[in-house]
């Protein structure tokens, strides 16, 4: 590494890097480099470097020489400037500014360089392509697209990848099958099967190296059904498609009148080229010879797919007809086939003929086969459900469901139709049963069948369950309504069940529903009443934070009136404490109450309180309680409040009177 000074500027001089080209290989490219020249002192603008110090003439050529070309590589290698600083520097709006003096345009074959010389730090490069279209520098085209999907992918920023994919449409981008191929290998270096075959669905132009890409995926996870199955689409696919299938079925029926009988390869491969034809009657006749001569498909999905065409247009007799064939040919039938049946059964309102399937299904323990490849659709169960719920047939439903719930079934709307179902019915206890299996499995739920089953549990006048099940609404999200929370806890309130009602009112403040507050006080009053003090205050100290002040005086005349001494002057030193403004009458009746009790040194200590406050010296009873705790021995305290009183007395009677006016008000 060489150094040059000039004018005290240090120049710091770095190996020129060439553009990448495909037949050059990195060690060529390497020795041939030269080198070009970046300040160091101002890091965010390249310079060309200075011209040297003048030399003798026969000295001065090779530095000159070097420096018209270092001039020259810098100046026509800006991708290899703009990612090496990509490469060393942080990304901030200084950096951003150095690339634009770089390279004020940017074309397609500018940016894929860059971008493929950024190909080890894939979040810089990721920051670069999106500035560029962010700051209108430069419009993405397929190269450069494709360019950055293979380095996100590369380093397994497949979110990333999928979300530049699947936005080309909008960006009036056409689709290359590259780069379907590079996110379904990348989801497969991930692991991630079920994302592959999403991709690979996406794509409507699939060649054999989509389906090779997919098959290799599914093959390296151990998934060989699968892989089997897009195997032999592979193959189905330029064989007997829409365009041939007349040819194909002139084949095969020369074929066998020349002697030559089909084989299982020849029925496995005709049959989805007639289905996509819609050539439904040679489907059906072919069917029938394999059953005739007992010859089974290699791959069974074939069956799926007659089911499906026939369905499509109507035929659900030649559907069932199907079902019957894989049963004469031995063939297990699985959930996914009598799920096609029954959606479509349903979809044309014969449910008597899709419950006795449904029958089929259950009793021969379908559903729970472990070597299914095909499961029944929410688009099949969830109707099934919903019309058992509606017609008094909730067990049955609930049994059916509990299979595919083994089966890692978790669908909320066949969740919450047994839960209408069984209220419907008279069941509270199964519909909260069911909806605490949701809870516990996070399943959503639908505020409206909590509420039924609130309501259900109110009317059998079972508050305690009907708690239970609000609690579960509001842990699922949903806000209760105002007249909810009031019925439970009215109901809870009725049936003794105070503690209960006051801690739904605590639920209900900290929702922001500051309605019933009727009910609330009479909560509160109960609960002091009781001997609940501690809970109470807590009740009360919430309402407050949430702008809501209950009626002091009424809870302190009510306490006193029922001697409930403790309470009272618990909750008089609450409001001492917050400086909560009540009715004068009310701390005499307080002090009258304590006195009366013998609870001298618990009166002193109010009164001191009060006085404090710069509260009413008038109180009739004061001189009595000075004489008390001198009579009790309490001479200090005596003297502490008479002193107390004398000069609260002697200080300003019409400043305190103003007091009494204004708390009055």
């Amino acid at each position: 590494m060489a150094f040059i000074s000039n004018n005290s500027k240090l120049l710091l001089w770095r190996p020129t890097l060439h553009p990448i080209f495909p037949s050059t290989s990195l060690s060529s490219r390497l020795s041939t480099s030269t080198s070009i020249a970046e300040p160091l002192s101002e890091p965010d603008h390249l310079h060309s470097p200075p011209d040297p110090p003048p030399q003798p003439q026969q000295q001065q050529q090779q530095p000159q020489s070097q420096t018209i070309q270092s001039k020259s590589s810098q100046s026509n290698n800006p991708e290899l400037i703009i990612s090496r600083m990509l490469a060393n520097r942080d990304w901030t709006t200084r950096l951003q500014n150095s690339i634009r003096s770089i390279a004020p345009k940017f074309d397609s074959n500018l940016v894929y360089n860059i971008l493929h010389a950024t190909t080890t730090n894939p979040d810089q490069a990721l920051k670069f392509y999106r500035w560029l279209e962010r700051s209108n520098l430069f419009i993405h085209d397929t190269n450069t697209t494709l360019k950055m999907i293979q380095i996100l992918t590369r380093y397994s920023k497949l979110n990333h990848a999928r979300c530049i994919l699947l936005d080309l449409p909008k960006k009036n981008l056409p689709y290359d099958e590259d780069m379907f191929v590079a996110l379904i290998e990348g989801y497969g270096r991930a692991g991630i099967v079920q994302e592959a075959v999403k991709i690979f669905q996406k794509f409507d132009k699939k060649t054999v190296k989509s389906y090779d890409a997919l098959f290799k995926v599914i093959l390296r996870r151990g998934r060989y059904m699968m892989a089997k199955r897009v195997y032999n689409a592979m193959l189905r696919e330029g064989c007997v498609d829409a365009g041939r299938v007349d040819r194909a079925v002139e084949v095969f029926e020369e074929m066998k009148n020349n002697g030559i009988k089909p084989n299982a390869v020849t029925y496995t491969t005709l049959l989805p080229g007639l289905c996509d034809a819609d050539k439904l009657v040679e489907a059906g006749n072919v069917l029938g010879e394999m059953v005739e001569r007992y010859i089974a498909p290699n791959d069974n999905s074939v069956f799926m797919k007659l089911m499906n065409c026939h369905c499509k247009v109507g035929n659900l007799d030649d559907a069932v007809n199907v079902l019957k064939a894989m049963i004469r040919l031995s063939i297990p039938t699985e959930a996914g086939h009598y799920g096609v049946l029954i959606e479509n059964f349903c979809k044309a309102n014969v449910y008597d003929r899709a419950e006795k399937l449904l029958d089929k299904l259950v009793e021969k323990d379908i559903i729970l086969r472990p070597e299914n490849s095909f499961e029944m659709g929410p688009s099949a169960y969830n109707p099934m459900i919903e019309y058992l719920c509606d017609n008094g047939r909730t067990v049955k439903a609930e049994t059916f469901f509990r299979q595919l719930m083994k089966k890692g079934v978790l669908d909320s709307v066949a969740f919450n139709n047994l839960i209408r179902g069984h209220l419907k019915e008279g069941n509270p206890e199964s519909a909260l049963e069911i909806a605490t299996i949701m809870s516990r499995r996070g399943v959503s739920s639908d505020s409206d069948s909590y509420r039924l089953l609130t309501e259900s549990y109110l009317r059998k006048g079972e508050p305690a369950d009907a708690k239970i099940a609000l609690d579960h609404m509001i842990e699922s999200g949903h806000q209760p309504d105002s007249s909810l929370y009031r019925s439970v806890m009215e109901s809870l309130f009725e049936d003794g069940r105070v503690q209960t009602a006051s801690r739904v009112m605590k639920s209900m403040v900290e929702k922001g529903v500051m309605e019933n507050m009727d009910l609330v006080s009479k909560i509160l009053e109960a609960l002091l009443m009781r001997g609940h003090v501690e809970e109470a205050l807590g009740r009360i100290d919430l309402l407050m934070q949430n702008g809501c002040e209950p009626d002091f005086d009424h809870l302190l005349s009510i306490l006193c009136e029922k001697e409930k001494r403790i309470a009272a002057l618990r909750l008089l030193d609450f409001v001492l404490e917050k400086d909560i403004i009540i009715d004068f009458s009310n701390y005499d009746k307080v002090l009258d109450t304590l006195l009366a009790a013998g609870k001298t040194l618990n009166a002193y200590s109010v009164l001191c309180k009060i006085l404090a406050k710069g509260g009413a010296t008038d109180w009739s009873s004061r001189d009595l309680l000075i004489k008390s705790l001198n009579q009790e021995g309490n001479t200090k305290q005596a003297d502490i409040l008479s002193r107390m009183i004398k000069e609260k007395v002697a200080s300003s009677p019409k400043k305190e009177g103003k007091k009494k006016a204004s708390r009055a008000t």
